[in-house]
């Protein structure tokens, strides 16, 4: 009995540790950025979207974005210019259905922006909102402890109503995993293991739901803008935006 019991136990956990596989890591190990994974995007947006859309105050270059000791490291700077970084994995990696996992350390102050989201790999073609939009947490400096999860669509964008807001006491302080669970009928939002928010449209169509294609993962720091601003703090700066790794399961 004892023994079956044992074999039933490891069999439980062979099945529980195959229910997801593992199919994108970045630990940033090493001293520089992989390219291979990631790309840089550089610029304030112009011609096309200058200001990215949203009237934001920085420049992205290379050089605020560093891999260190193992982790990537954001770093927002005020000197003639606001400067900061931004990198995706578009076209390099996307995917479409899974658990995305980020762990971080946030940034703070009036003005900052640091974000953890996902475009649809169709947004050349359609354009945004149409391609859908996945924000995973969302930081902003002037609203201390609260973090967003938001959904933008056709249907609902700009200031979405599929959005949730949550308020965690100790949120700047240290790490925590921001994770997303996404399948064909619904999209969960967790903050260190617990759930916050799910979104599933009771009608899905191209307008409620944009959802049923690939994703690409995008990681950066803002400074103002219609969310993160208009004021800024330039007392602030430095402020270092801090993440430890980025994984993506399939279920």
């Amino acid at each position: 009995m004892i023994k079956a019991r044992v074999f039933f136990i490891l069999m439980l956990c062979g099945w529980m540790s195959n229910a997801q596989q593992l199919i994108f890591e970045e630990q940033f190990n090493g001293s520089e950025l992989n390219e291979e994974n990631w790309n840089y995007e550089l610029g304030n947006g112009c011609p096309h979207i200058c200001g990215w859309g949203n009237n934001e105050r920085q420049h992205y270059t290379k050089k605020n974005v560093a891999v260190k000791d193992g982790h990537l490291v954001i770093t927002a700077t005020k000197d003639s210019l606001y400067e900061s970084g931004r990198i995706t994995t578009k076209g390099k990696f996307e995917f479409q259905y899974g658990t995305i996992e980020v762990r971080a350390k946030l940034s703070t102050g009036q003005g900052i922006w640091p974000a953890i989201w996902m475009l649809g790999s169709n947004i050349s073609e359609v354009g945004w909102p149409k391609s859908g939009e996945i924000d995973i947490m969302e930081y902003v400096g002037k609203a201390p402890h609260e973090i967003h999860t938001t959904l933008h669509t056709q249907d609902s964008h700009g200031k979405s109503v599929n959005t949730k807001i949550t308020t965690v006491k100790d949120i700047e302080d240290g790490f925590h995993l921001y994770k997303c669970r996404w399948t064909k009928d619904a999209i969960a939002f967790y903050i260190d293991n617990t759930l916050v928010y799910t979104f599933s449209p009771k009608e899905k169509n191209e307008n409620t739901w944009p959802f049923d294609q690939p994703f690409y993962v995008i990681l950066n720091m803002a400074v103002g803008g219609n969310f993160g601003g208009p004021e800024v703090d330039d007392n602030i700066f430095p402020q270092k935006f801090v993440v430890d790794y980025v994984k993506v399961f399939k279920d």
